[in-house]
């Protein structure tokens, strides 16, 4: 069932799956401020019967990051350039790139699991694009690289917080500051991605994860995201107490004691 198909975006619903597609191959993907706001309508949109989402990309590459059309004077038609951006207002502008963000933090919420399959080139926010999902499978000719620095920016899409994570901070900071490519076995290798595949297997590794995390009971896949979210900003006996109300809950769900 097709939920959504427009300005380079479609959801589709499949039961307890929601599958995200970035449809435009033309442009490899590019990302634009509508671009965003269908990524943003697209989480508003999904079914709450449905418990993995799955963000993929059609043609070579998974996204070559935003259109290159931002960065000319007029910038896109009917949207802010850079330069009226600039101009606006403290207050203006921390507004316009929150409803930017809005795209990528959906993703992240606790009732669902979110799957990336990367192929090809994720630049630049095509890269945050894929950090905002929780898990990331890629194609063993996948390459990320963040170049907002060389472009005199900053990653301001969400991405460098989940990078951190993932990867660290000194190598989060190479990676951020230099804009190399990081090729998919150092990908894997640093944790940045959790599974690499060749091309032709990439959509089936991804049915097979997405199978694998519908095995489990929905709540205690649920409860335990929650968990390891909270885990980087809870100390030590913190966690210890969020596990054992977790627990709690699902001792009493499991013996019929919940409302």
């Amino acid at each position: 069932m097709t939920l959504l198909d427009k300005d380079g975006v479609q959801l589709t619903v499949d039961d307890t799956v929601a599958t995200v597609t970035l449809n435009n191959p033309a442009k490899r993907n590019a990302q634009s401020p509508a671009m965003w706001r269908a990524l943003a309508e697209a989480g508003k949109l999904v079914p709450g019967t449905v418990r993995v989402v799955v963000l993929r990309a059609e043609g070579k590459s998974f996204s070559a990051g935003l259109d290159r059309q931002a960065f000319t004077p007029e910038g896109f038609d009917g949207e802010p350039s850079f330069l009226d951006m600039a101009r606006g207002s403290d207050s203006e502008l921390d507004a316009t790139i929150a409803g930017y963000q809005d795209a990528f933090t959906w993703w992240r919420r606790n009732d669902i699991v979110s799957i990336a399959a990367v192929q090809g080139h994720a630049v630049g926010a095509g890269f945050q694009l894929a950090l905002a999902c929780d898990l990331r499978v890629c194609a063993d000719d996948a390459q990320f690289a963040m170049r907002e620095t060389s472009l005199g920016l900053v990653p301001d899409l969400t991405g460098t917080h989940p990078l951190v994570g993932l990867v660290g901070y000194a190598r989060a900071l190479e990676i951020c500051a230099t804009g190399r490519f990081v090729q998919a076995e150092e990908a894997e290798r640093t944790g940045l991605v959790n599974l690499v595949v060749p091309a032709e297997e990439l959509d089936g590794a991804v049915q097979d994860l997405a199978a694998a995390l519908l095995a489990a009971p929905r709540d205690a896949v649920i409860e335990t995201k929650a968990l390891l979210r909270g885990a980087v900003d809870r100390g030590y006996e913190e966690q210890r107490a969020a596990e054992r109300a977790a627990q709690a809950r699902r001792l009493r769900d499991l013996a019929g004691l919940t409302d």
